[in-house]
């Protein structure tokens, strides 16, 4: 079983824009630094304007974690997120998440959309899917996953509206 994850966020910023700075390791190092965690890191990246890999480290202190989690994923926690981005055509692109959090049963994947909007900014939407394979508990759980990855995203859009911004 899974738990499906939608998450939308608009900008008032063309997808163009906004896709050079998600894909920028400037960019990607300060908002680890500022909501990535305990040992978050930028751990590969290639991009250009026709697409982008990266993979980043984010981390999460125990005492950060719901006691629901806390019982099953004892200890800090390490998550690794690659993804990967393609340019369709100016204002469109499309994206893959892997998310795999190393010596755990739980994991997340899913597709990523950043288009263009006809009043000149742009949409981001992500749709993935938690997994903790855990019997009885394995629900309860993804759901909590899946809350702390919407959190996660809402502060990544709020970073990236600040830095596109010039609040650097």
């Amino acid at each position: 079983m899974s738990r499906q994850i939608d998450y939308s966020s608009t900008s008032q910023y063309p997808a163009d824009e906004v896709y050079a700075t998600m894909v920028d390791p400037d960019y990607l190092r300060s908002r680890l630094k500022r909501i990535g965690g305990p040992g978050a890191d930028l751990l590969e990246h290639t991009a250009d304007t026709e697409g982008a890999r990266y993979r980043l480290r984010h981390g999460l202190d125990a005492k950060d974690l719901p006691p629901a989690v806390r019982g099953v994923l004892p200890g800090d926690i390490t998550i690794e997120r690659t993804e990967r981005w393609t340019r369709q055509e100016s204002g469109r692109y499309l994206g893959d998440v892997q998310v795999a959090i190393p010596g755990t049963p739980a994991s997340a994947a899913g597709g990523m959309r950043l288009h263009d909007t006809a009043d000149g900014g742009s949409e981001l939407q992500v749709r993935a899917d938690v997994t903790v394979q855990v019997p009885l508990l394995g629900g309860k759980i993804e759901g909590v996953v899946a809350e702390q990855v919407r959190k996660l995203l809402t502060a990544e859009s709020a970073f990236t509206q600040q830095w596109l911004a010039g609040g650097r």
